[in-house]
Formats: C-alpha cells, sequence, structure tokens
C-alpha cells in the first residue's frame, strides 16, 4: 500500500502543463506572410473545386516552394509553409496529402504521394513538462512511393525508391528499393522495377 501511494504521489508531481507551452524560438516566417498564405492556401490549394495543378504550383511558388517540370499536386492537399517545401521533376502529389512541413521536406523526382498520406514534421516531446516542440526535417528521395493514408514522421529519410504501403506508419529511415508496410512499419521485401 505505501508503494502504491509513493507512486501516485511521484505520478502527481509528473505533469505535462500546457499553459506553459511555448516556442519562441520557431519562428516559420513572418505573420503576416502565414496569414496570407493561409488564406490562400484554403482557397487555392485545399479547395477541391479547383482543378488547375498548374495554378496551385504557381502559388507555391510564389510563396517560396521549389517545384520542378512536370510536377501534379491534386486538390485537397494542404501544405502548412511552402517556403520549407521542394519537389523534384514528374512527381505526384495525390488528393488530400497533408504536408505538414513545420521543418524542410525534399521530395525528389519521379515520386508519389498517395491519397491522404501525412508528412509530419513536428512532434512533441511528452517527457518535457511544457510539451516542447520538435522539429524533423523529411527527405523523400528519387522514385520513393508513399501509399495512400500512409504516415511519414519528422527526421526521415526515404532512399531511393522505397515504398512505404498504404496505412502505413515511419519514424524510421527507409533503405533504397525495399519496401516497408505495417505500424511501425518493417521491411517486407525488395522492390524489382521491370521495364
Amino acid at each position: 500500500m505505501w508503494q502504491l501511494l509513493k507512486r501516485t504521489e511521484n505520478y502527481l508531481k509528473m505533469r505535462v502543463d500546457l499553459a506553459k507551452f511555448s516556442n519562441p524560438d520557431y519562428q516559420p516566417g513572418g505573420t503576416l506572410k502565414r496569414g496570407i498564405w493561409f488564406f490562400l492556401n484554403k482557397l487555392f490549394i485545399i479547395n477541391k473545386y479547383n482543378p488547375s495543378s498548374g495554378l496551385r504550383k504557381f502559388i507555391l511558388r510564389l510563396f517560396g516552394a521549389k517545384i520542378g517540370t512536370g510536377v501534379v499536386i491534386k486538390p485537397g492537399v494542404n501544405i502548412k509553409y511552402p517556403w520549407f517545401l521542394s519537389i523534384g521533376n514528374y512527381s505526384w502529389i495525390g488528393e488530400d496529402v497533408w504536408i505538414d512541413n513545420l521543418g524542410k521536406v525534399q521530395i525528389g523526382s519521379n515520386v508519389c504521394i498517395s491519397q491522404g498520406a501525412l508528412l509530419l514534421c513536428g512532434n512533441h516531446n511528452y517527457k518535457k513538462e511544457k510539451f516542447d516542440l520538435m522539429v524533423g526535417d523529411i527527405v523523400l528521395e528519387d522514385g520513393v512511393w508513399i501509399g495512400a493514408k500512409a504516415l511519414v514522421t519528422g527526421g526521415v529519410v526515404c532512399e531511393t525508391h522505397a515504398v512505404l504501403s498504404a496505412g502505413s506508419v515511419t519514424s524510421k529511415n527507409l533503405n533504397s528499393y525495399s519496401i516497408y508496410q505495417g505500424n511501425p512499419s518493417r521491411f517486407v521485401r525488395e522492390r524489382t522495377i521491370n521495364k
């Protein structure tokens, strides 16, 4: 009984206090820039009634995104900060993809990010009372395929032609020409590409 009381007392001392949350060192762009982007993102990028990939790319480039030739960005895509985004040539971003790029997201050429996938650069330190923000960059090298409803967390590098299967979650790097599946994702087999 004494041990239970002592453990309960220790737990009561360990609490998250979100009222103390503050991240003054994280400045992803000026307030005005973020505000204007918020409205343009809602009106032209996320908006499913805008069928024009060209218009989406034009607006993203205006806000600092580096986008290569032949990129297709489908309706419903949500991009947190385009000035932290680069996309190589002939890559596809599917419907309802969320690029929550609090950090840099570098997408190579011939990358496919399928419907509803999430690239999540931000997280919180659950060991800290103030629930501190943690940010990690994401790199998807050439030929990577992120399956529908899959999740990639910050700090991950998906090496060339790696595959993360639909609905899978990775917080670890993916090796080149390898297919990963599950939550947490595990290597299942090599990727072969036939001509």
